[in-house]
């Protein structure tokens, strides 16, 4: 009985399997149609929407094309137009080069006429001249050099009488337009004056300070004179003894070293060379201060520190006993205010004032004057040319550029301001008696007579040797030859007098 029951179960599996098999696959068959007819109806819209692409993308090419015909018909026209013009130019141009060429020939064939023409002028004028050399008996030079001196004769007074009168307007002028210029600066400028000595004098506490300062059998004295290189005077002055040399920084660093020795009371060879050792290192830092200093009261930069340590050397060194340093830093003042009055580069005018002595810092070490020791200095540190100008010529008669003619002019106002120099008696002498004999030594000259403290020299020739043109001559001459010869401060007014006096007797 069980048998049959699971027998059954069975075939009524199988039979609702088959009845599920078969509803599904027609509802599978069902689904496969309509897919089906999905697609087919997608492609048959497909085709038809590429068949509407294809005729528009015709009916776009047939269109792009039409364009491009109308394009390249209008370029063809243009170009066709473009080429009729540059044939008509062609023609034109051609025409005209062959109108220019007959032209050139033409000129050719003038100018080959022309010098024909002045070789038969100059033919002719070489046959009159050498008629006219044969008929005076003399040649060309010969008859030019009568014909001038002939002329000289003859208008030599009426020449002096122009040049004068021309010389005396632009002097005027000059003059004037100068001494405003010159007066306008020194009076923007007011600088007081130290006359620099030979001499320093020591302070002391007391006179038994004297005799430590000379030591046992003089050992003191001579070992500071030895390290200084000067001369200690110790004379009956109360209270002081005097350093004398030359050399102004060897002078303040025995005047430091002495101070340190009284400072500290120990007196002896092995203290004076410490002394002197920190008098040096005190004398350096000064030098670089004053050098700093100076740089930064005229208002200048960009120098080499280096440069700027030479520069404050100045301060130990004098010229006529004016000190150098100074003087430099006057001179580039004057210098600014004289290039500012002529339109001229005043910073370029500072520089080359303050550094226009600068050789002078070196010129007891180094070899030749202090303008050319000057000049090599500024090449080692690579100063512009245009600094190294007013160092080189600032002494010159004719200096390298306006910024050395205002560089000189200022060192002429600073020198020669009253109280800035001083002149031994003997030297004065000397120098007024070489300007009477250098004028002296010019023909005709009959008597000389400096005068205005050597400032003017007065010269008396003789009316019957020199005429008035050879006396403007003259006084040109001399002057020259003061300023190659003749060392001087400022300038020298050369006065040459020619006089005719005819005495008669009435009886």
């Amino acid at each position: 009985m069980e048998y049959l029951n699971y027998v059954l179960y069975v075939v009524l599996a199988a039979g609702g399997f088959f009845i599920g098999f078969v509803a599904y696959k027609k509802s599978a068959g069902k689904k496969i149609s309509s897919a089906s007819e999905r697609a087919e109806k997608l492609i048959n819209e497909a085709k038809i929407k590429e068949k509407d692409l294809l005729l528009k993308a015709q009916d776009k090419a047939l269109h792009i094309i039409e364009e491009s015909k109308k394009e390249e018909s209008v370029r063809r026209n243009e170009m066709n137009n473009l080429q009729k013009r540059l044939e008509q130019r062609e023609t034109a141009f051609s025409q005209k080069l062959l109108d220019l060429q007959e032209k050139q020939q033409k000129l050719y064939d003038k100018v080959n006429e022309v010098q024909e023409i002045k070789e038969k002028i100059k033919s002719v004028k070489e046959e009159q001249e050498a008629k006219l050399e044969k008929i005076s008996n003399l040649t060309r030079d010969e008859a030019k050099q009568i014909l001038l001196k002939d002329v000289e004769e003859k208008s030599a007074e009426d020449l002096m009488i122009r040049i004068k009168k021309l010389e005396n307007e632009a002097e005027d002028n000059i003059n004037d337009k100068a001494k405003d210029m010159m007066a306008l600066a020194m009076q923007r400028l007011v600088s007081g004056y130290t006359v620099e000595l030979t001499t320093t004098t020591v302070d002391l506490p007391n006179d038994e300070m004297k005799g430590r300062i000379i030591g046992r059998e003089g050992r003191n004295i001579k070992a500071i004179e030895q390290m200084t290189g000067v001369e200690i005077i110790v004379d009956d002055m109360p209270n002081a003894i005097t350093v004398s040399g030359f050399s102004l920084i060897r002078r303040h660093i025995a005047k430091k070293t002495l101070d340190y020795l009284i400072k500290d009371g120990r007196i002896h060879p092995t203290k004076i060379e410490e002394a002197v050792e920190n008098a040096k290192k005190d004398i350096s830092l000064d030098i670089k201060k004053a050098g700093e200093e100076a740089m930064y009261e005229v208002g200048v930069t960009g120098f080499d520190p280096k440069l700027v340590q030479i520069l404050g050397r100045l301060k130990y060194r004098t010229s006529y006993g004016q000190n150098a340093l100074r003087h430099s830093i006057e001179v580039a003042h004057l210098a600014a205010m004289l290039a500012e009055e002529l339109g001229a580069d005043v910073t370029l005018a500072k520089k080359g004032g303050l550094l226009h002595d600068i050789g002078k810092a070196v010129d007891h070490e180094v070899q030749g004057n202090h303008t050319e020791i000057g000049r090599d200095i500024a090449k080692k540190f690579n100063l512009p040319p245009e600094i190294i100008a007013p160092i080189a010529t600032h002494h010159d008669d004719q200096p390298a550029s306006l910024i050395s003619v205002i560089v000189k002019v200022a060192d002429a106002i600073s020198s020669a301001r009253p109280g800035a120099r001083k002149d031994s008696y003997e030297n004065y002498l000397q120098r007024l008696e070489e300007l009477e004999k250098i004028a002296l030594t010019f023909e005709g000259v009959e008597k000389t007579y400096a005068i205005q403290a050597g400032r003017e020299i007065r010269v008396f020739v003789q009316p019957e040797a020199i005429n008035d043109l050879q006396t403007h001559n003259l006084a040109r001459d001399i002057a020259k030859k003061i300023e190659n010869e003749l060392k001087y401060p400022g300038e020298i007014k050369v006065n040459v007098i020619r006089e005719m006096r005819v005495t008669e007797y009435a009886r």
